[in-house]
């Protein structure tokens, strides 16, 4: 970086810091949430209900439509060959036998590609969502074993795929780097993720330790994970005269069409992107190399085009989690007390792109401690671009903290939760902020309470059931409250008491219609049946992602200023013939089909009646959500108590977990059904983590060797055992809804709550994730 670059830094840093010290010290009531949400008290009853999905009879019923399902006139199938190749050139591609083969109507590689401009990477822009900074297929270079070197389009799927193994391709190869150890030797870099630095220090954590009466100091490991969603990665899209058409499964469609907008020189408005539904997406399903490719390819061959990745085509081109190792090192006095905290390690990342696997994250905020030192490094491999997967960072972060707090409570003779209680911070112990709600004491009473930890035996290896060692285990689960920036919502109330709620947000099958048609209801005071839900089109209002646990939060802000927008309207056309004249938008509801006095329901008129004497058939009003300052006043979050049974056979060493409980805190829960769902689905992924995921990542020439679900595993129904979830239910009264995300919990501190109940059956500690038969004979 250049002197003048330098400079220019620390002037942006130094701004940052008077912008946070600012607005951590400015009054709540600047803030957005400083007062409540009025729908935190103000229920008529579907807030907490178990709601069934709104799109589930389609989707059982096959009437839902996926990405690679929509049908165009004269499409091609597409597919892709793949480098073999860490780094290097191609010196020659034989096209000649596949361009003859049946029904191939177009091979595409770097010598017929049309003219396209690099990706804009994630965070270079509030919209760019692209993996790397590449331009794909312009040239010869190769930068990761698995990158695109040709596209195949032919009549038919088989077609394609048959003409695609008749490629032949030389290579001219460059040194690669795909050994972790060689490449942290040759050097790292301080680690950023949103674009600030990682590291965090309070005190001298190092000295703090040394004089510590009693400490541990281990060294963690986890590898790398691939996204594995049951529904493949694909996208059909046409080019109708300057227009791009998508239908995609994504995480992010306005931010998808802003950035193929870019690649290929064009207007956001000329990208339209639309993805009804998504077949799981936990961070992978946004942008990669087959959306750009699949649409130079439909602008070279003039026709539409479906892309539809194989499951080691996802393997290849769709980043994942990367590795980390990590070191903690925690000091205390006698009586448990934390007196030194440190959390650093290194992780991988593709030299093209700028995600590490922020492992330390959820540590800033778990525990009281005088002295702390939060540190990590990355280094660059020639892979294939890692990316956000569910909770980035603490999902393996939790597993080395969790494990380490469960070695000291070893060490010190204590119970574990009360260990973790003894600890439990008043503010945040990196920013000092107060926290906006934090009741994880009561999770963990609660849940010890309903696992039966009493039971436990603290002498690892003391219950036995014939042949089989019988253990509990218990972890810290958290993960931050996010609202994203650019929320806007198009409300729309009809004559006959209807309304409608546009937005550009997404369903991977959480629930998000169901979850938003209850919300607005309880908002507008009127019946669910009577809410419709548009989403999953780049046309619609705001810009949303489905990432962060942030979106039921990001949405329900753009809501609130959508319903201020739209009272306002209508008490206009109400006027002064109406029981609501002279009233503001702040003392009035929904409710009963219409707007009351919030002290006085006699004081009401229904919708039907305002718009009636208006002459109006319908009011539609755009909102636009507050900047997500709140953030920097308090601090937010979800927290969470995992507890775990397992049973380890003394002859075979086959682990097998019996229950597991996960108790959180995570504020005012929406829809109970879809919310029990979503935190059994953190859980499932997280017995993936602790027991079974494991890239295969040959460092010899940085290929992925398992590339497929028979040899990459993932739980199945014989693999997951009964899952309790209980909640406290408090709402965060500086939240939309009084909520915080839940999305992302479910798989934090699932992998320590195995690993610790492993321990607790057998007395061996692994340090290294998975949990295997080989570590455990």
């Amino acid at each position: 970086m250049s002197v003048l670059g330098d400079a220019k830094a620390s002037v942006q840093g130094a701004v940052q810091d008077v912008m946070k010290k600012a607005l951590a010290l400015a009054p709540d009531s600047w803030m957005p949430g400083g007062v409540p949400d009025p729908l935190i008290e103000h229920k008529h009853g579907l807030i907490g209900a178990q709601v069934s999905r709104i799109d589930g009879p389609l989707k059982v019923a096959g009437g839902a439509r996926f990405a690679a399902e929509f049908p165009m006139t004269g499409m091609l199938y597409a597919a892709v060959a793949w480098s073999t190749i860490a780094r290097g050139r191609i010196d020659v591609i034989d096209v000649a036998a596949a361009e003859a083969a049946p029904g191939v109507r177009l091979v595409m590689t770097h010598l017929n590609a049309p003219k396209m401009k690099p990706l804009p990477i994630f965070g270079s822009e509030s919209r760019a969502v692209g993996p790397d900074g590449l331009a794909i297929m312009q040239d010869a270079r190769i930068h990761w074993n698995g990158q695109a070197v040709a596209v195949v389009l032919a009549d038919t799927q088989e077609q394609a795929d048959h003409a695609k193994s008749l490629l032949r391709v030389t290579y001219l190869e460059d040194e690669a780097f795909t050994n972790l150890a060689q490449a942290t030797a040759r050097g790292c870099d301080p680690a950023m993720f949103q674009g600030e630095p990682l590291k965090r220090k309070k005190g001298d954590a190092e000295a703090a330790f040394d004089a510590a009466p009693v400490k541990v100091d281990r060294h963690y490991s986890t590898p790398r994970h691939n996204h594995s969603p049951i529904e493949l990665h694909g996208v059909t899209l046409a080019w109708e005269g300057d227009t791009l058409r998508i239908h995609d499964a994504s995480q992010a469609v306005v931010q998808s069409a802003w950035t193929m907008a870019q690649v290929f020189d064009l207007e956001p408005e000329q990208v339209h992107v639309s993805s009804p539904y998504v077949g799981g997406g936990f961070g992978s399903k946004v942008l990669w190399h087959h959306h750009v490719l699949g649409a130079a390819a439909a602008k070279l061959a003039g026709k539409p085009v479906r892309m539809a990745l194989s499951r080691e085509g996802v393997f290849r081109t769709v980043g994942g989690r990367t590795s980390t190792e990590q070191r903690v090192a925690i000091g205390a006095e006698k009586d448990g007390r934390f007196t030194a905290l440190i959390h650093t390690g290194v992780t991988p990342k593709a030299t093209h792109n700028m995600m590490p696997e922020p492992f330390t994250v959820g540590t800033q905020c778990t525990y009281a401690a005088e002295n702390v030192l939060l540190d990590q490094h990355t280094t660059d491999l020639n892979m294939v671009a890692n990316t956000f997967m569910r909770a980035p960072g603490e999902a393996v972060g939790t597993f080395a903290l969790e494990s380490a707090v469960d070695e000291l409570a070893e060490e010190l003779g204590l119970d574990p939760i009360e260990l973790r209680i003894t600890n439990e911070p008043e503010r945040d112990p990196t920013t000092d902020l107060p926290f906006s709600s934090r009741h994880i004491v009561q999770a963990w009473r609660d849940g010890a309470a309903r696992f039966g930890w009493a039971e436990r035996q603290a002498t690892p290896g003391a219950t036995r059931d014939g042949e089989w060692l019988v253990g509990m285990g218990c972890a810290t689960a958290t993960y931050p409250y996010y609202r994203m920036p650019g929320g806007k919502a198009t409300l729309t109330v009809t004559r006959d008491g209807r309304a409608r709620v546009a937005i550009a947000a997404h369903e991977m099958g959480m629930g998000t219609a169901t979850t938003h048609a209850m919300i607005v209801a309880e908002r507008l005071g009127l019946p669910m049946e009577q809410v419709t839900v548009d989403y999953g089109d780049s046309g619609l209002s705001g810009t949303f992602l489905a990432g962060g646990s942030s979106q039921t939060a990001s949405i329900g802000a753009a809501v609130i200023a959508a319903q201020q927008a739209l009272t306002t309207e209508l008490l206009k056309l109400a006027g002064n013939d109406s029981p609501l004249a002279g009233l503001k938008a702040d003392e009035v509801g929904g409710q009963d089909g219409g707007l009351c006095k919030l002290d006085d329901p006699s004081r009401c008129e229904s919708y039907a009646s305002i718009l009636t004497r208006a002459h109006r058939d319908e009011i539609s009003v755009e909102g636009t959500a507050s900047p997500p300052l709140e953030t920097q006043h308090w601090s937010m979050h979800s927290f969470g108590a995992v507890f775990c049974e397992v049973r380890v056979n003394a002859v075979t060493g086959e682990l097998r977990v019996a229950r597991i409980l996960g108790s959180y805190d995570c504020g005012r829960i929406i829809n109970a059904k879809t919310a029990m769902s979503q935190f059994r689905g953190g859980i499932v992924m997280g017995l993936g983590l602790a027991m079974m995921e494991h890239t295969e990542f040959d460092e010899r020439n940085g290929r992925i060797m398992n590339p497929s679900l028979a040899e990459y595993h993932v739980p199945v129904h014989m693999d997951v055992p009964e899952i309790d979830v209980i909640w406290t239910d408090i709402a965060d009264p500086h939240t939309p809804m009084g909520a915080r995300g839940i999305g992302e919990i479910g798989i934090t501190g699932v992998g320590a709550a195995v690993a610790n109940a492993v321990y607790n059956a057998t007395g061996k500690r692994v340090r290294d994730l998975p949990i295997t038969l080989d570590k455990l004979l």
